[in-house]
């Protein structure tokens, strides 16, 4: 996994933020991974998340949105993929409806995306897992979140240390994602120690840690 990044012949779009920038990494990889990695390797792999920016506790829960239509997100173990132990992320919808999104961390730090079931999962029919969130994300940084049928997109640090008003409250401590594919573009908010606070306008409501 730790081989040289392959280069893409343009650069990615740097929209305005705060904080220091960086060059402008390329949609194939940053900090010389190779994303998506069509082999990762288990042993490269610790067994939780705990990335500031995306950490994934288990018996952490968010709630998002109003109260008509509120999302909850929980965390729970997931299963093996690809020989890599993962953490699975929950999303239940207000009708119930639940998605399992699975997720393991590299000895570096870095959190990658390693499928979604009942959809796909890495090592499976050439899909291949992508990076969720780095260790150490730059504005300009870029990187695809996962590759599989129907799975093809660019996430861009497109600011660092931005301030965001939720409805739980202000942070600043942040890191903005624009993630993007053939036919929508979308922007996610993580606050340090928190996670996801903001995705495209819709913010965090509530949030218990593990007790």
């Amino acid at each position: 996994m730790r081989t040289r990044a392959l280069l893409a012949a343009a650069a990615l779009m740097t929209l305005s933020g705060c904080g220091s920038a960086s060059a402008p990494s390329a949609p194939s990889g940053v900090d010389e991974l190779v994303v998506p990695t069509p082999d990762p390797d288990p042993s490269d792999f610790v067994g939780g998340v705990d990335n500031p920016w995306f950490p994934l506790e288990p018996g952490t829960r968010w709630e998002y949105g109003a109260a008509t239509a509120r999302l909850v997100v929980s965390v729970e173990p997931g299963r093996e993929v690809a020989g890599v132990a993962t953490t699975a992320l929950v999303r239940t919808t207000a009708d119930g409806e639940q998605t399992r999104d699975l997720y393991a961390q590299d000895e570096r730090g870095n959190v990658w995306w390693f499928g979604r079931e009942g959809a796909w999962l890495a090592g499976e029919s050439g899909a291949e897992a992508g990076l969720a969130m780095p260790a150490e994300p730059r504005r300009g940084d870029g990187f695809r979140t996962g590759l599989a049928p129907g799975v093809d997109e660019v996430a861009s640090v497109v600011a660092v240390d931005a301030a965001v008003d939720v409805p739980l409250g202000e942070y600043d401590d942040t890191v903005t994602l624009e993630l993007r594919d053939d036919t929508v573009v979308r922007r996610e908010v993580y606050a340090r120690g928190v996670g996801l606070v903001q995705a495209d306008g819709t913010g965090l409501v509530a949030y218990d840690e593990p007790r």
